[in-house]
């Protein structure tokens, strides 16, 4: 594993992605904020780390966009040094429907930003973490969901494939790099207080679900930071093809 403790988070200007920025940093970790259009959202999270005295920079990239996922990676190495996280969060959500009323384009939309994300942004971590290429090794955890289970009828069944083709990634990945010093895993949130259910047309789809809960409440970003934190780190030394669910006990 290596030392150089340099944390990639993908999606993180906001939400969960917000949550594991700020919580590598206060562990050691060098972080770059990864993030798509909101400059001042991803300043709000650096200057709140290096006013802690962290080690930040963000990164403006469609990491759905191969050039754009080069250039993150290639300005990591320059500005802090080799990766040894990848926290692949970033993702999109549409408006609740049914299957038959989604569209061509919008599947698409949603399977490029939610499944190349973390198919570009895993290949480019594999080259610099893989011991058979040279590197010291390094963790990998994607932020799949539990709609990945459910499969989400009547809401959005594009986004629960997308998270279904990320699960199986996140198994075969791991097995295929297990013996090059790299290991992937992947939490599951449940219904977690985050702007995304706002961009499926229900801010408050997590009340309007939680009785349904067995712990009879939401989820807070931060726990499921601890999860991943917990995954890419060596206090998980010997699970890899794993998956964590934070979602109450659903």
């Amino acid at each position: 594993m290596s030392i150089n403790k340099v944390a990639i988070i993908t999606g993180s200007s906001r939400g969960i992605g917000a949550e594991v920025a700020k919580l590598f940093a206060e562990n050691g970790y060098a972080v770059c904020i990864n993030y798509i259009s909101n400059d001042l959202a991803a300043e709000k999270i650096k200057s709140e780390i290096l006013q802690k005295g962290g080690r930040c920079i963000s990164v403006k990239a469609d990491v759905s966009n191969s050039s754009d996922v080069i250039r993150l990676f290639t300005t990591v190495d320059l500005e802090l040094g080799p990766v040894s996280v990848l926290v692949n969060n970033a993702g999109i959500l549409k408006t609740q429907c049914r299957l038959e009323e989604i569209t061509e384009a919008r599947f698409i939309e949603v399977l490029k930003t939610n499944v190349m994300s973390c198919f570009l942004c895993s290949k480019e971590a594999v080259k610099r973490m893989s011991t058979k290429n040279g590197g010291a090794g390094g963790t990998i955890v994607n932020v799949s969901s539990g709609a990945s289970k459910s499969g989400s009828p009547n809401e959005y069944i594009d986004y629960a494939a997308s998270k279904g083709a990320v699960d199986t990634l996140t198994r075969g990945l791991a097995l295929e790099v297990a013996a090059e010093g790299i290991r992937v895993n992947a939490v599951r949130p449940g219904l977690i207080y985050t702007e995304m259910h706002a961009s499926g047309g229900e801010p408050n789809r997590v009340e309007r679900l939680k009785s349904k809960i067995p712990l009879q409440r939401g989820g807070d970003p931060k726990e499921v930071a601890e999860a991943i934190f917990w995954l890419a780190t060596e206090k998980s030394s010997f699970v890899t093809g794993g998956f964590i669910d934070p979602a109450g006990g659903l």
